[in-house]
């Protein structure tokens, strides 16, 4: 509990700030396309921060570390709330997206560390219903407190749960016998170096991914740009620091077949998660024309479904071995993905619901196993690399997710309107028919002959632009379930991992 105060209220910030853009926008006299630039700075920074959690751990302490990134988010949090411009106001979420970005992979190694393995399910199990019952509330709590009061507040309130959170961690927390220091002292080297050119690297890979839909991709010189500073960076980044012996991001983790499965899994999880979570409230509110309350209650069944359903996988743990119960989360939640890609404009209510509850089964089943699998075979010493390293790799495939998704949904909607448009034709009987129709009820409701004649033909274009928009929503869902689908075979590269009582028994190698 002590270690997901300060995770909840991290993951909280990456969502409750999306609602009120419109109204930071009005009040620092800005448009809404640059305040994008206050979600966008603090991803960048935490992407930045997430994999040196275990090199900054070595360094400075595990303890000192987290304690460090729960004050710098504390006081940037309540700097936001008093930010007098937008410049303020990004440049102060630069300072608690640095903070925040090291919070939940240091957690999650205090919990692998301090839990034996028998425990661990259940230890990750509570901790990961804070983390995903804070993006569910989210939208909810920011929307509400900006509607009712201002929306300063959504970063005001957490100064007071920092301060709960630096009271509990200075008194319970403590280092473990297992960490590994790296001592300045003795003559090992700050490595300047490799932290520079991982920053380039990520922060450019960060904003091509936010800012590349916007900018049409590589049609922008910016994002073509950023995107060579990317790679580049990122390149020397894996040959730099595989040489090393005391690496910023230790690669040679992936050696662990459990772990390096777990890995790209992980990054499939984040893709699917955030992209679908992107795409489901635009779908509801742009075709189906549901409040965000409304959206809100689709989209909170399948939180609920989560937290009910992680404890009783933690306990599932002990009895199947964990690559089954992967393969069913996948399976569940493509199965959701795939019943909404038979949605069309006449889909119920309760049909949405149940799509979005079984996807999110599917969820609750990937989160504990494929950590427990991930850590099986992970010294103590590299925990906090590893979990910096599944941290990253999950935000990235959020990040990857959101644009690649927005991307798919524009492009296809591009095709299908193109193929629709050809039935629009004189000559065809269904399209004569709809548009008599249309001008009959037109003129029914005293509107002139040529008044309804063009106000048809605009009922219809308008029309074929909600189905071909339809239609590419179906097809996105529909790629999401296939890359759910198509994991299923990573599970026979990976060993068999069960949890039993009083230990693993004997590692794996």
């Amino acid at each position: 509990m002590t270690v997901m105060i300060a995770t909840f209220m991290e993951v909280l910030d990456t969502s409750v700030a999306n609602v009120a853009l419109p109204h930071i926008a009005g009040n620092l006299s800005a448009t809404v396309e640059e305040t994008t630039w206050v979600l966008t700075s603090y991803l960048v920074a935490n992407a930045i921060i997430l994999p040196l959690g275990g090199y900054l751990s070595s360094l400075m302490g595990r303890k000192r570390f987290y304690l460090t990134c729960v004050v710098i988010f504390t006081v940037a949090s309540g700097l936001c709330g008093l930010a007098p411009s937008l410049g303020w106001l990004i440049f102060f979420r630069i300072l608690q997206g640095l903070g925040g970005g090291g919070l939940q992979p240091t957690s999650q190694a205090i919990l692998v560390e301090n839990f034996p393995l028998e425990k661990r399910g259940a230890a990750m199990a509570l901790y990961g219903m804070g983390v995903i019952l804070a993006p569910i509330i989210g939208p909810v709590l920011g929307g509400w407190i900006t509607d009712n009061y201002s929306w300063h507040w959504i970063f005001l309130i957490n100064i007071p749960i920092g301060m709960l959170s630096i009271f509990l961690n200075s008194a319970l927390l403590h280092d473990p016998p297992t960490l590994k220091r790296i001592n300045l002292k003795e003559g090992a080297k700050f490595d300047y170096i490799g932290i520079g050119i991982l920053t380039l690297g990520l922060a450019g890979l960060e904003i091509v991914l936010d800012e590349g839909q916007r900018k049409d991709w590589f049609s922008s010189n910016l994002i073509v740009f950023f995107a060579i500073v990317a790679v580049v960076m990122l390149v020397t980044t894996a040959v730099v620091e595989w040489r090393k012996k005391e690496p910023i991001v230790d690669l040679k983790l992936l050696k662990d077949r459990n772990f390096a499965a777990a890995t790209l899994m992980m990054f499939i999880l984040g893709f699917v998660l955030y992209g679908s979570m992107a795409l489901l409230p635009i779908f509801l509110q742009t075709l189906l024309g549901y409040t965000a309350s409304l959206s809100g209650w689709i989209l909170s069944p399948g939180g609920v479904a989560v937290l009910i359903m992680m404890p009783i996988v933690a306990m599932l743990l002990k009895h199947i071995d964990t690559r089954w119960l992967i393969g069913a989360g996948f399976l569940i939640c493509g199965t959701g993905l795939f019943m909404m890609a038979g949605f069309n404009l006449q889909v119920d209510f309760r049909t949405i619901m149940v799509s979005r509850m079984v996807q999110s089964l599917g969820l609750a089943f990937l989160f504990i196993p494929m950590n427990v699998t991930a850590f099986k075979n992970i010294p103590p010493s590299k925990t906090s690399y590893a979990t910096g390293l599944l941290n990253l790799v999950r935000n990235i495939g959020g990040s990857t997710g959101i644009a690649l998704v927005s991307t798919i949904l524009s492009r296809r909607a591009q095709v299908h309107q193109a193929n629709l448009v050809g039935n629009l034709q004189a000559g065809n009987p269904a399209f004569t028919t709809l548009l008599s129709g249309a001008q009959q009820l037109l003129i029914s409701k005293g509107n002139s002959m040529v008044d309804a004649a063009h106000k048809a033909q605009g009922m219809v274009y308008g029309t074929l632009l909600r189905q071909s928009t339809m239609m590419a929503f179906a097809d996105t869902f529909w790629i999401m379930a296939m890359l759910c689908f198509c994991l299923l075979p990573l599970l026979l590269f990976m060993r068999k991992t069960r949890i039993t009582k009083g230990g693993a028994g004997p590692p794996v190698h």
